[in-house]
């Protein structure tokens, strides 16, 4: 393969939640040819409304939230990564889906988020590498902006299913483990009503 065909933008198209949705992607990015199988799973299992205001953490090119946006309607989807390429390529895909009702940020976690804007769903497919620390600011940012009743969303390999548990614990007051799979665990929280 030569290199000016490497450097072309990969096209591919899945069919996630009944609806065939079309990806631009490159290399250097993650899982650039198929919507990985994390993804996939809790695109399964995750239950929004039409109307959500869901933040897509970590978004990559948006597997995750071209699809959420493609269903939620009436909502509006955000999508965030520290990258910048992904985040080009999360609007590419956002214009090649002809979507109205999502946009894509450049931020380190949900550092470039206004402390006002709030989220009814939180999603994210949590990178192994991430750490513990930058976790825990991704857990007490997304906390701030959930709205009350809202939820958090992830898949995380299964190896760090017991460490989220004790996470969302800690942070949430309240963990469940949606459905896990063979490598991957989907877990989510709510944030409880303040009394």
């Amino acid at each position: 393969m030569d290199i000016q065909t490497l450097k072309q933008d990969i096209r591919f198209e899945a069919i996630q939640r009944d609806m065939t949705i079309s990806f631009a992607s490159t290399w250097g990015l993650f899982s650039p040819r198929e919507i990985d199988s994390g993804s996939d799973l809790l695109l399964k299992y995750l239950e929004i409304q039409a109307n959500e205001r869901i933040l897509d953490l970590g978004c990559g090119y948006g597997a995750l939230g071209i699809t959420l946006a493609k269903e939620a309607t009436q909502g509006h989807v955000l999508m965030v990564d520290k990258d910048f390429v992904a985040v080009d390529y999360a609007r590419k895909n956002i214009a090649l889906n002809k979507l109205l009702n999502a946009e894509s940020l450049l931020s380190n976690g949900l550092a470039q988020i206004p402390s006002d804007k709030k989220f009814t769903t939180v999603v994210s497919n949590v990178p192994a590498k991430v750490g513990k620390e930058m976790l825990s600011i991704f857990l007490y940012d997304i906390q701030q902006h959930l709205e009350p009743g809202g939820q958090l969303v992830v898949v995380t390999i299964n190896g760090l299913r017991d460490y989220m548990k004790r996470m969302f614990t800690e942070t949430f007051g309240n963990y469940e483990k949606v459905k896990q799979g063979r490598d991957y665990t989907i877990s989510r929280a709510i944030k409880e009503s303040t009394k």
